[in-house]
C-alpha cells in the first residue's frame, strides 16, 4: 500500500521513525510528513490559513512540516506533495486516489475516550477520513518504558484488520498497552469518559500578570463494561470506529447511540 504517516509529536520522535520502518520493511510505500515541533493536544486546530506553512525534505519520502498535524494532512494532499495531490489540473478529485491508507502516530501515550477530543494525533485520521480515505490512529500507552519496536510490529501485523473496520464518515482509534508482549487480541470498544481532575496554580510577578500553570492530576474514567479503558487494562489492544462529523444529541438518541 501507499501510506500517508504523520503524527503530532513531531517528525523525528521515535513511534513515528519505528513505525515508518517497520512499514517500509512489509513492502508498504510510506509518505511521512509530519510536524516540525511537538504539537501534542493542539486538537483540530489549522495554521497555514495564517500563513504559509514550511515543508522540509529530511530524507527519502520524509518532510517536516511547520504546521499542525490536521495541516500536515491538507497540505500533503492539496499539492504541498505533488505525487500526493488528491486534485488533477482541472481541479477536479482524481479518480485514481494516490494513496491508499493515513496513518497517524504511533503516539506517546494514550488516545482513550475523551482524549480524541483534544488530541493531534487523532485529528490528522479525523482529516484523512475528510477525505474520504481510510484513515488510523494509533497510540501506545503510558508504561515503564516505551515499547515502540513491539507496538509498531503489532500495528503492522494487524494493519489489514484494523483498516477491515474503517466505514466512510469515520476514522479507527487504536490504543496499544505498554508492554514486552505484543496484545493477545484486538478488541472492538466503544471510546470512555475520561476525567482530567486539573487545576491552575497561579503565580502574580511584580508586573501585575498573572502566570497560570498547569497542574497535572492522575486521569480517571467512568468504568464500563466494554470501553477502550476497560479493554486495555485487561491488556488487550482497543479498537474504536470513531464518527467524524458534529452530531445532535438528540439523533445519537434516535440511532440508539446513547
Amino acid at each position: 500500500m501507499r501510506i500517508l504517516l504523520t503524527n503530532d509529536d513531531g517528525f523525528a520522535s521515535p513511534g513515528i521513525t519505528v513505525l515508518a520502518a517497520a512499514l517500509r520493511k512489509a513492502g508498504h510505500r510510506v509518505f511521512v510528513v509530519a510536524p516540525e515541533f511537538n504539537q501534542s493536544g493542539v486538537s483540530h486546530a489549522i495554521q497555514f490559513l495564517h500563513g504559509p506553512c514550511k515543508l522540509t525534505q529530511t530524507g527519502e519520502d520524509t518532510w517536516s512540516c511547520g504546521g499542525t498535524p490536521a495541516d500536515c494532512v491538507i497540505i500533503a494532499l492539496r499539492g504541498g506533495i505533488p505525487e500526493l495531490c488528491l486534485i488533477d489540473e482541472s481541479g477536479k478529485r482524481k479518480q485514481t486516489l494516490p494513496i491508499d491508507m493515513i496513518i497517524s502516530g504511533i503516539n506517546r501515550g494514550a488516545n482513550l475516550g475523551t482524549d480524541i477530543v483534544y488530541s493531534g494525533t487523532a485529528a490528522a485520521a479525523r482529516q484523512g477520513a475528510f477525505f474520504n480515505i481510510p484513515s488510523l490512529a494509533l497510540s501506545l500507552l503510558e508504561g515503564d518504558e516505551w515499547n515502540w519496536d513491539m507496538a509498531a510490529g503489532f500495528a503492522v501485523e494487524r494493519l489489514d484488520e484494523m483498516a477491515s473496520h474503517w466505514k466512510p464518515d469515520s476514522f479507527i482509534n487504536v490504543n496499544i498497552p505498554n508492554q514486552r508482549e505484543k496484545p493477545a487480541a484486538l478488541v472492538h470498544a466503544f471510546p470512555s469518559l475520561r476525567y482530567y481532575n486539573d487545576s491552575i496554580e497561579v503565580y502574580q510577578a511584580p508586573n501585575g500578570c498573572r502566570y497560570c500553570f498547569a497542574k497535572a492530576w492522575k486521569i480517571s474514567a467512568q468504568p464500563e463494561q466494554g470501553s477502550d479503558c476497560e479493554v486495555t487494562a485487561g491488556n488487550n489492544a482497543s479498537l474504536s470506529a470513531v464518527f467524524i462529523h458534529p452530531a445532535l444529541l438528540e439523533s445519537v438518541k434516535e440511532r440508539g447511540g446513547v
